[in-house]
């Protein structure tokens, strides 16, 4: 007699018979005794913008809906969402009680064979899969230990009508891929030993949140793809000297198409093979632990692949099991199929695959992808997002919308410390909002306006017009209720057909006059804009700061990975660490700069939290000065004047400098004698603000940051 279900499995398997069971998930409950709904005039997204005022209907209708459908999937309260978003214990294969169990949901099948390498990848009945009773399309087949081995490879053969197809299954957790037929197919992982954790609970530091985004597969100086050992032992250690204190890996989820950047998914809870094993992966996740870095993944629930063999995309004959059916089912500008967020079942296996990453591989949270895609049924092209009435016109995806706020319950429910980035274009009022105040629960936003606004003004201004005002407002354009992640560039500004803010300002002459005592003008510009730009940046963030990898230390060329058009090479899939490494070219300067750089801004305690005052903004000189707590910053855009005494009202006492842009450490000029320290001139008319003038000289493109004597 088979042993009782262990309590995981139990639970899991009661998630997934509410989420297949449409007559017992639509009783009606009494949601008030329930769950706490927040009356429409408590919502403090609408309380913190009057502007919202005319828009609370929809606010408060969104916020109800949400409400709803919580009730709905937990059974009036009586249960978590959490306990719902259990479906990966349940579905896929897996090994207990010393026997193998499948489960597969596939409403539209007619027979389900199991085949691989244990039974020669034919039809055998002895692996053909029962449909189960009452369940609205679940499958299961059991197996004695024996007649599966770790490591050996399967799919499912699917049968309906009118048709039939191989499969891999959509809970697939192990998907590898043929190195000769470039076949995919899910692989049974059960090995004798589980990985034993070292660092069994973690805490992210956010203060503030210092994010090194990379890709695992490119992280290496070698043509090839790396692996995550390789990142492990080569990358991390440099991210941790660096003082990043969270990583963001891309293409975790597996994907068939390696150019695709991870952003066309097959298999949402298998970890891309093509770096290693779970175990390593795990290992990696484990190490960052041990070193005080927060490893969070971006996750792409907005669109999947439309592969059939590999994906989701006709899983059991009907293209429209996990996708929107007719003109919504297609993504116009991404080749890829959109969820159908409005199914109880594809919400039970997204939120499932959140869970997933955050209890199997301890990830600290997520950089949700494409989320402008999802609140639109025009994915937001073509839309200019002019005024608030933009956000409320009826052509949002309220299924979609409903999703993202349950996906982050959901999170913070698991881990309350957890991470979730929006990524985000069009401006949505509340995604970073908490969902008891009417919003949907991200704890950041990805403030995309600010690589926009420097690629901007690269291309289209001369150095003599930019404008310090302009920059200043820019890097603090932000709604005053929600955290963002400032950025100067991310992957997208490093793709071939776009540039980097290095290439953009030096271009070609980093090919032959990237060498010490060989610079020339385009060069040493590059040099201290590249500076500039970052510290305006970083110093101004709000919540926190990402770079993608090589980015730091100015990488001189574009990604660019494998394809048809460039002979299938590796040369432009990879970061040339070499080059940072070698003291005889300039790029340490910047890298040496960026690790100094978050090493100042760490010294100011919660500097994200710390207000930013303006001190000094003067267009036609091109200066900008400002304070965070005891660090103060000042900026002289300007090419061609230096300021000799320019004068500056700030808190009496003398004042050091922490940071110059100017540092012949950092590829300056040293003009400065940095070992000095500045006293305020004393003048009666501030003397009653406890307040004096400090004069600094300004040399030409290059800025410093100072802090005042605590003695004083």
């Amino acid at each position: 007699m088979a042993k009782k279900e262990s309590t995981k499995t139990s639970t899991a398997k009661t998630s997934a018979k509410k989420a297949t069971t449409k007559a017992s998930s639509r009783k009606t409950v009494d949601r008030k005794a329930a769950l706490r709904v927040a009356e429409p005039e408590q919502l403090k997204l609408v309380k913190n913008d009057e502007w919202l005022a005319q828009f609370s209907d929809a606010i408060n209708g969104r916020h109800q809906h949400a409400l709803d459908k919580i009730s709905e999937l937990t059974q009036g309260g009586k249960q978590k969402l959490a306990d719902f978003a259990t479906g990966y214990l349940y579905y896929g294969l897996h090994f207990e009680d010393k026997k193998w169990i499948f489960r597969e949901w596939a409403p539209n099948a007619t027979e389900i064979y199991v085949i691989g390498d244990f039974n020669g990848w034919k039809e055998d009945k002895r692996f053909a899969m029962k449909r189960l009773a009452r369940s609205n399309g679940n499958w299961e087949l059991k197996l004695p230990s024996r007649a599966v081995q770790h490591g050996q490879l399967y799919k499912l053969s699917i049968h309906w009508e009118g048709g039939q197809g191989e499969r891999i299954p959509a809970w697939a957790t192990r998907v590898v891929q043929d190195e000769n037929t470039k076949i995919f197919s899910a692989q049974a992982w059960a090995p004798e030993t589980p990985y034993e954790w070292k660092v069994r609970k973690f805490r992210p530091n956010t203060s503030p949140l210092l994010i090194y985004e990379c890709h695992i597969g490119m992280a290496q100086d070698a043509e090839k793809v790396g692996t995550y050992t390789e990142f492990r032992e080569n990358v991390l250690p440099r991210i941790v000297k660096d003082g990043y204190n969270c990583i963001q890996i891309m293409a975790i989820q597996e994907h068939p198409y390696y150019g695709s950047f991870g952003y066309h998914v097959s298999s949402f809870f298998a970890a891309s093979s093509r770096f290693g094993t779970p175990e390593e992966l795990k290992a990696l996740i484990d190490a960052a632990h041990a070193q005080g870095v927060a490893v969070i993944m971006d996750i792409v629930h907005s669109h999947a692949v439309k592969n059939e063999n590999e994906g989701l995309g006709n899983f059991a004959g009907d293209p429209n099991q996990y996708f929107y059916p007719g003109d919504r089912h297609e993504h116009p500008a991404w080749d890829s199929l959109c969820f159908d967020y409005g199914k109880n079942e594809v919400l039970h296996f997204l939120l499932s695959n959140c869970k997933y990453w955050l209890e199997e591989y301890h990830f600290d949270g997520f950089r949700f992808d494409g989320v402008t895609s999802m609140l639109y049924y025009s994915h937001g092209l073509g839309e200019s997002f002019g005024s608030y009435a933009d956000y409320y016109n009826g052509h949002e995806d309220d299924n979609a919308i409903c999703y993202l706020t349950l996906a982050n319950e959901l999170i913070h429910q698991v881990n309350p410390k957890a991470i979730t980035i929006a990524e985000e274009v069009s401006g949505m009022p509340g995604l970073a909002v908490p969902f008891k105040d009417g919003g949907y629960g991200f704890d950041y936003r990805m403030a995309m306006n600010i690589p926009d606004y420097w690629i901007k003004i690269i291309k289209e201004l001369r150095d003599e017009d930019w404008k310090p005002s302009s920059m200043f407002w820019e890097v603090k354009n932000r709604r005053a209720d929600e955290k963002t992640i400032s950025y100067c560039e991310s992957h997208d500004q490093a793709l071939v057909g776009d540039k980097t803010i290095i290439f953009r300002l030096i271009d070609s002459d980093m090919y032959w006059h990237f060498k010490k005592g060989d610079e020339n003008y385009n060069v040493e510009r590059g040099i201290a804009l590249h500076k500039m730009i970052r510290l305006l940046t970083a110093a101004t963030m709000n919540g926190g700061y990402l770079n993608f990898m090589g980015n730091e230390f100015g990488h001189p060329e574009w990604i660019d990975f494998p394809r048809e058009g460039n002979g299938w090479s590796y040369k432009y899939a990879r970061r040339q660490w070499n080059l940072v490494d070698n003291k005889e070219l300039c790029y340490h300067f910047l890298g040496d700069f960026d690790q100094q750089m978050l090493k100042v801004l760490k010294m100011q305690k919660d500097i994200q939290k710390t207000p930013v005052t303006e001190i000094w903004t003067n267009d036609g000189d091109q200066v900008l000065a400002f304070q965070r707590g005891e660090l103060l910053f000042v900026f002289n855009f300007s090419y061609n004047r230096s300021y000799t005494g320019y004068g500056f009202r700030v808190r009496q006492g003398s004042y050091s400098v922490l940071l110059n842009t100017d540092d012949v450490a950092f590829g300056g000029h040293g003009l400065n004698d940095d070992t000095m320290r500045h006293f305020t001139n004393y003048d009666p008319l501030l003397a009653r603000e406890n307040k004096g003038w400090l004069k600094l000289y300004l040399p030409a493109r290059s800025a410093v940051v100072l802090t005042r004597s605590k003695d004083d």
